[in-house]
């Protein structure tokens, strides 16, 4: 059974006159014990579409779509009814700048209770929580500190225990290494494997390939609100189709080959004035007449690829 689906989502904000089509008709699937990689640069609506899974988009706004938790739409539900069994207890988030998001005046210990007396949780609050900080490696003096007594590393896996304390099926992390070091890093990614390994879904949102390919089955490439490739990692890492992946690859340092990096020219699109064609147009080297026209719907045999190059 597909764990989440997502068909045709779309999310606005609305900025005065105009409108911002942050996510733009993305279609997406989860199964199982599987987790998904979303990538992309800034502002290309990676975040906004974490917040609408969890359906807390401020100063935003789902309009189109649908959202289906194990064949269940969760937009048709009440906020109060997705409150109560969805939101944390089957799907929570690590939001990013995470490190940032601890209330500095309560104890890590308080905090966790909050979100327990806020869930209505029945069972032995204490024990939960002092499981949940052991199985993310931190020792239980810490439950006793503020934030500010914490390292980032250490306030990083605190928040993931937060996501975790309920035992939800998906958990949905926005960047949780930046800003680490590159070793809390590794132990970061190891702990979200090992979450992975006992069962859990992932949704990974990052900008940088190196971090999804060392977690995700299948990966999204996210360009200025549209999924413009779908597809498992092998495939979109092995043979990268669209012309926005292909540079976002050509953009990554390595230790072999291509000593010089090479830079996408240019800049997104303006997404409240959106062109009629492929959003990608006026930065693409294999752009064509057709694709200033009309947009792209490309679909493969295991993925999508949203390219004219691929008709």
């Amino acid at each position: 059974m597909t764990t989440l689906s997502i068909e045709e989502l779309e999310v606005q904000y609305q900025l005065r006159d105009k409108t911002i089509r942050a996510v733009d008709k993305v279609s997406l699937f989860l199964k199982n014990n599987e987790s998904l990689g979303i990538v992309g640069e800034s502002a290309c609506g990676k975040s906004t579409l974490g917040l609408a899974i969890i359906r807390s988009v401020p100063g935003g706004k789902i309009v189109n779509g649908d959202i289906t938790l194990d064949g269940k739409s969760t937009l048709k539900m009440t906020e109060a009814e997705f409150a109560k069994t969805v939101r944390w207890k089957k799907i929570s988030m690590v939001f990013q700048g995470a490190m940032n998001s601890l209330d500095p005046v309560f104890s890590i210990r308080q905090q966790f209770e909050e979100i327990l007396q806020a869930h209505d949780y029945r069972g032995d609050r204490q024990k939960t929580i002092n499981d949940i900080i052991d199985s993310v490696g931190l020792p239980p003096t810490v439950l006793d500190k503020f934030p500010h007594e914490l390292s980032g590393g250490m306030k990083q896996r605190v928040v993931i225990a937060m996501a975790l304390v309920l035992r939800p099926s998906l958990v949905i992390a926005d960047e949780p290494t930046t800003a680490l070091d590159v070793l809390v890093q590794a132990q970061i990614l190891s702990l979200l494997k090992k979450l992975k390994k006992e069962g859990m879904s992932l949704i990974l949102i990052s900008h940088d390939l190196g971090i999804i390919s060392e977690i995700a089955d299948n990966v999204g490439i996210m360009y200025a609100g549209k999924i413009v490739e779908f597809g498992t990692l092998q495939e979109v890492y092995s043979n990268p189709k669209h012309p926005y992946t292909q540079a976002l690859f050509k953009s990554m340092p390595k230790i072999k080959g291509e000593p010089e990096l090479i830079s996408l020219k240019g800049t997104p699109p303006n997404l409240a004035n959106m062109q009629t064609g492929c959003r990608f147009y006026d930065r693409c080297t294999h752009a064509m007449e057709k694709c200033r026209k009309e947009p792209p719907k490309i679909k493969t045999e295991s993925g999508h690829v949203l390219c004219w190059l691929y008709e």
